[in-house]
């Protein structure tokens, strides 16, 4: 890690289950390609809850393989590893959107009686997760502003308190993903493939989605009482 990304309101997973856990539940293989950290026994509620799902983010964890030059290939709205992670999960792992309303009622304290009640139109409107399949949730970070980690967390914890998810998982840059590894990749590429004039490492920042930055939040409690996994994609991902 550069010392630019070791400053700040960086932790390592000092509340997270301890590395046991994650050892149980997932193959050295794994191990060896990816950071993982569990929150809230993520990692037992995967197996043992949700064996099809779990099954599931085990292959793609297995196939997982980036390029060099889709690293290096601007992103935009949706960039050329967000489309690959697209192609690795069935189509039954939808994108989803939560929305509720909230019906309220208050109750006379002593014998029966409604005192009042109204409806909250849109309580719960507008979260987005990338994957939902069953219950569990699934959402890729690869390269955006650290903040979008409260926007998913947030969402994560709507969807917990709402019935509709048990478990939620992040996958993210890991943070072995850092400047000197991106400075080793020289420039970005132009939609034509020739190098273009920007170094590859200027676009990835201290500020933007990797580990430390979600390791951080999810000390913090920001997932609410959802269980999370946290898993950082490292170079050994990276053909």
């Amino acid at each position: 890690m550069s010392s630019e990304e070791a400053a700040g309101d960086i932790s390592h997973g000092r509340i997270a289950d301890s590395s046991e856990v994650v050892a149980h539940h997932f193959p050295e293989t794994i191990r060896r390609k990816f950071e993982i950290y569990s929150y809230r026994n993520a990692a037992g509620i995967l197996a043992g809850s949700f064996p099809d799902q779990f099954a599931t983010i085990l292959r793609v964890l297995h196939e997982f393989r980036i390029t060099r030059a889709q690293i290096r290939t601007p992103g935009g709205s949706k960039g050329p590893i967000a489309r690959y992670v697209d192609t690795l999960f069935p189509e039954d792992w939808l994108e989803a959107r939560i929305s509720a309303d909230l019906h309220v009622r208050l109750l006379r304290a002593k014998g029966q009686g409604i005192i009042r009640e109204y409806t909250r139109e849109g309580f719960l409107d507008g979260h987005r997760i990338d994957f939902v399949n069953g219950k569990v949730a699934l959402d890729l970070e690869w390269n955006s502003k650290d903040q979008t980690y409260d926007r998913d967390l947030y969402a994560f914890s709507a969807f917990y308190e709402a019935g509709a998810i048990d478990v939620g998982v992040i996958l993210t840059r890991g943070s072995s993903l850092d400047k000197t590894f991106f400075r080793s990749l020289g420039k970005v590429l132009n939609k034509d493939g020739g190098e273009g004039s920007e170094d590859v490492h200027r676009k990835f920042g201290a500020s933007t989605t990797w580990m430390g930055k979600l390791l951080y939040r999810l000390d913090a409690g920001r997932n609410g009482g959802c269980p999370v996994l946290a898993i950082g994609i490292t170079p050994h991902c990276v053909a």
